[in-house]
Parts: structure tokens; C-alpha cells; sequence
């Protein structure tokens, strides 16, 4: 490949050729069948074609059609194990790699971005990528003041990219049923076009990151590298090594499968109580497992990576969420169903049964009824099967309930982030991390009688708390000066207990000029 592909036409073409790809080789094993080769091998050789052509297809194009078979990746714990088996090598391909963007490419974009002499600002850079991904790829370098950092190097034309590929992937949607059998694709892929605009804005990202770095700066289970330097198209920070938890998920020892777990679900609720932002992209790609621990070297840690998509929950995950687990643990229907009815998960045109609605809810949340689960697959596809079976009251009763907008993000994230401890195999005590950091799990306060009314203006309450607090403030710097560019850090302010803005001071740096690309 020379170039990520841009124009429409090419990429549409590419992205039909997957449905069609899959009718076409069910003809062929047709074919096979009727000069007698077995069904179970022709089924075989047919779904590792299938499982070929998707990760070549969708990793060539990256942009949309990749990041669409990253989302995918993520769930495959849920299929059933004859479906899962051929995919699962493909899928996780793309957690990992995408074929690189030229080298002359790349050249060109920094050169346009930090200007004709972007090299000074490094003491070494690597050309050869060492990473790529959907929207662009990851150089190792080492900055001006001697620190190893990554250098994210966005493919130009990667937004229409990201717009085409999804509008194509959605109107392909029925079609691609049969590659991933079990799952609703639209509605992953329209979450996925809601947010294109923010993955594309570094800027935003960089300001995500630097929140969470600077509030894990002394954590000892959970590693967030510190931003450096950030303009458009181009996003550095600082370098960490680490295991990659796809390596982790094929070939890691029990202990390393349980810590990783475990500090994967420690982030996922301790991030939004802790920054006000929840990581929304959860797959193994992002994530690493560092030596060093609170046990010392034999220890392990959570680095991560990519906060290009967040969902910004001031005050942290939902009060209703906390409330209605613990309500549900508690056993009480009635309760469970007048907070679901207020906060719009059961719309006022329908009645449930209360006994119904739980008996519903129970097995999804088992892993907190227990100090320690072992999240497996064979439990994700029980769960999937159980919602998903048109004969199971269980999928009777999923009809009709609805997913507020509000929840929608929140909802994928969890549900991808049991994906990956299933992947993982991880035996986790997600109890006491919901004690921890959930929002409403461990109060005992009375509920208002009406709950949904009740429960916002606690929200309210909550969220006014959370920002008398504190607060963090982030800030971009880079300016022109005399028609040359200044690169300066990039800088974090953040408050101790209630201190007022003018009283956080920063420090910055300057770093060394290069002249600003011609117009």
C-alpha cells in the first residue's frame, strides 16, 4: 500500500467487496460441497477466507472501516466459539498494526506542522512507525531535552476517510451480518460516526490526556505518559514500554491475566470519579502491562494509551447507575423499575412487569454479586445468547427497553470492557472497585419516592460538589512569533483542594525554532 486511500469511490469499492467476498465464497463452498468434500472442513477453510479478507480489507483502509474492526474485535468473546475461532487471530490484528503510511508522507506532514526544520526538535527520530492505527500512526523518537517520546502523525485525509468508510459500513450494514453472525452492527457504527469529529481534534485529546496524567502522575497501578507537545495532525508525548495486552490476552500466565483485569476494571471507575472523563476506546490495542507494581518489579502496572475518544462526566459515572446496581443487588424490583422509568430506560408508553425487569438484570450483573468473578468466555456467550434468543423471555423483555442517549457511550464502554476481561480470562473483585469508585453503589440515603426526580436533583447536587472541589484547566501553547514558529510544552494546570485559578501557577519551556511551513 503507498497511501492511505481517499477518494470515495476506491474505498467504497473495497468496503463492498466484503458482503460480496462472503456470497461469493459460499458459492465456492458450494461448489466444494457437491464434489463431496466434508461440510465441517469446507465451513472451516471458508471462514478463515472470510476472517482474511476482512482484517486485509479493513486494516489496508484504516480510517472508518478500520476502527470499525477494532470495535468489533473487542466483542468477539460473545460469539459462539465455532464463529469466534476463525476471526479471532484477524480481529486481533487490528488491535495492534495497520500497514504504514510512506515514510515521505509522514516527513511532509511534520514538516508542514512544525515547520522545514521539525528535525531539531528531536535528537533521534525513527522513520519506520511503531505502531499504526486507524487515524494514524506512532513514531518513536527522542525529544529535544532528552526524553523518549511517541510522536502520533495523523494520516492526511484521514477524516473523510473516517466519514466515508462509516456511511458506506452502515448502508452495508445488513450485508455484513453474516461476517460477524450475532450482532447488531449499525448501531456500533453509528456511535463510531457520532465521534469521528473529537478522535480527530488532538487538541481535545491532548487536553484528556494530560488531565489523566497528572491526576495518575503518583498512582502505582495506573500509568497515563505525560503530553509534550501537541498542534494539528500531530500529537507528541511521552514514550512508555510495556507488554501489549493482546499478548497478554494469547500468551500471558495467570498471574499477569488476573492483575491486568483487575487494574482494567480500577480504571475503568476510578478514571471518571477521579478526572471527570471516561477512556472510551477499550481495546487490548491501548493498553499496556508495566513491571514495577506497589510489590516492587514483580509487580505489574496499567499503562494507558490513546484518549482520542471520552465521554466528559463531571462528578463521574452517573448516580443512577451506582443506585440501580445496588438496588438490584438488594433485590428490590419495585425500586429498580420506578429508577429505570425515571431516568428514561422504560419509556412511559410501557409497562413492565417489576419481578420481570430484575429477573433480567440478575445474571448481567453477577460479577458483582461475589467478591472475586472469573470472567470467562463461555459466561459472555451465555449472557449474549440469553438476550439475543427470540425464543428467551429474556430477549422478549429487551425489545422494549430503551438506552437513553446519555448512557449510550457509557454503555458501549463497559460492555467492550467485560469483552476484554473475558478475553483475558481475569478472576477480578469488581465489587471492591465498585465500592471504591461508583457513584451511589455503597450510599444508604432514602430514595425519593418518584426516584427519577429524586436521583436529578441529587445528580445536580453531586455535580455542584464535584466542582467547588477543584478543577483542572489544560492549555495548548504555540504561537508565531516574527514569522517563525515557537514550539513551547505543552503545560497542565491543576488545583490543589479549592484553589482559585489566578492562584495555579505553570511553568513552560521554549523550545528550540523552526521556521513555519509556507502557506
Amino acid at each position: 500500500m503507498s497511501d492511505l486511500p481517499r477518494k470515495a469511490v476506491t474505498r467504497t469499492a473495497k468496503l463492498a467487496a466484503l458482503p460480496l467476498g462472503f456470497a461469493g465464497r459460499a458459492t465456492w463452498g458450494l461448489g466444494k460441497r457437491i464434489v463431496g468434500e466434508s461440510a465441517e472442513i469446507v465451513g472451516r477453510e471458508l471462514q478463515q477466507r472470510t476472517a482474511e479478507q476482512l482484517f486485509k480489507v479493513l486494516g489496508e483502509l484504516k480510517g472508518g472501516a478500520m476502527k470499525f474492526g477494532q470495535a468489533l474485535s473487542v466483542f468477539e468473546s460473545a460469539l459462539p466459539e465455532e464463529v469466534a475461532g476463525p476471526y479471532r487471530a484477524a480481529l486481533t490484528k487490528l488491535q495492534e498494526a495497520a500497514p504504514p503510511m510512506p515514510t515521505r508522507t509522514v516527513h511532509a506532514v511534520l514538516e508542514e506542522r512544525l515547520g522545514v526544520e521539525w528535525r531539531e526538535l528531536f535528537l533521534e527520530f525513527e522513520d519506520k512507525p511503531a505502531a499504526a492505527a486507524s487515524i494514524g500512526q506512532v513514531h518513536r523518537a527522542v525529544w529535544h531535552d532528552g526524553r523518549e517520546v511517541a510522536v502520533k502523525v495523523q494520516y492526511p485525509g484521514a477524516g473523510e476517510a473516517l466519514l466515508s468508510d462509516l456511511s458506506q459500513l452502515s448502508r452495508f450494514a445488513r450485508l455484513l451480518g453474516p461476517l460477524i453472525p450475532g450482532m447488531d452492527i449499525k448501531p456500533l457504527i453509528t456511535e463510531l460516526r457520532d465521534r469521528v469529529s473529537e478522535e480527530l481534534d488532538y487538541a481535545l485529546e491532548a487536553q484528556a490526556q494530560s488531565a489523566h496524567a497528572a491526576e495518575f502522575a503518583d498512582d502505582p497501578d495506573v500509568l497515563v505518559p505525560a503530553v509534550v507537545h501537541q498542534c494539528e495532525q500531530v500529537l507528541v508525548t511521552e514514550w512508555i514500554d510495556g507488554i501489549p495486552l493482546s499478548e497478554i490476552i494469547s500468551d500471558g500466565t495467570p498471574e499477569q491475566r488476573d492483575r491486568a483485569g483487575q487494574l482494567l476494571a480500577r480504571f475503568l471507575f476510578s478514571g471518571p470519579a477521579r478526572t471527570g472523563l471516561l477512556h472510551a476506546d477499550p481495546h487490548p490495542g491501548n493498553f499496556r502491562l508495566l513491571p514495577g507494581g506497589p510489590d516492587g518489579e514483580d509487580d505489574w502496572r496499567l499503562g494507558v494509551l490513546d484518549f482520542g475518544t471520552v465521554d466528559r462526566l463531571a462528578g463521574g459515572l452517573p448516580l443512577p447507575i451506582g443506585i440501580s446496581l445496588r438496588l438490584t443487588l438488594d433485590g428490590d424490583a419495585d425500586s429498580v423499575y420506578r429508577l429505570l422509568c425515571g431516568e428514561g430506560f422504560i419509556k412511559e408508553s410501557i409497562e413492565l412487569d417489576p419481578d420481570a425487569v430484575l429477573d433480567y438484570l440478575l445474571p448481567i450483573i453477577e460479577p458483582a454479586r461475589v467478591d472475586a468473578f472469573t470472567f470467562t468466555r463461555s459466561w459472555m456467550r451465555g449472557q449474549a445468547g440469553r438476550v439475543a434468543d427470540p425464543r428467551s423471555p429474556a430477549y422478549q423483555l429487551g425489545k422494549r427497553l430503551n438506552l437513553p442517549p446519555a448512557y449510550l457511550l457509557i454503555h458501549r464502554v463497559t460492555l467492550s470492557t467485560i469483552g476484554v476481561l473475558c478475553q483475558l480470562g481475569a478472576t477480578v473483585r469488581l465489587r471492591q472497585e465498585l465500592e471504591d469508585w461508583l457513584p451511589g453503589f455503597v450510599e444508604d440515603a432514602p430514595l425519593d419516592e418518584t426516584l427519577g426526580e429524586g436521583l436529578e436533583e441529587g445528580l445536580e447536587e453531586t455535580l455542584d460538589e464535584s466542582l467547588e472541589d477543584g478543577f483542572v484547566e489544560e492549555e495548548l501553547n504555540g504561537e508565531a512569533v516574527d514569522e517563525r514558529l515557537v514550539v513551547k510544552e505543552f503545560t497542565t494546570k491543576k488545583s490543589v483542594g479549592k484553589e482559585s485559578p489566578d492562584e495555579v501557577s505553570t511553568d513552560e519551556e521554549d523550545v528550540p525554532e523552526a521556521p513555519a511551513a509556507e502557506a
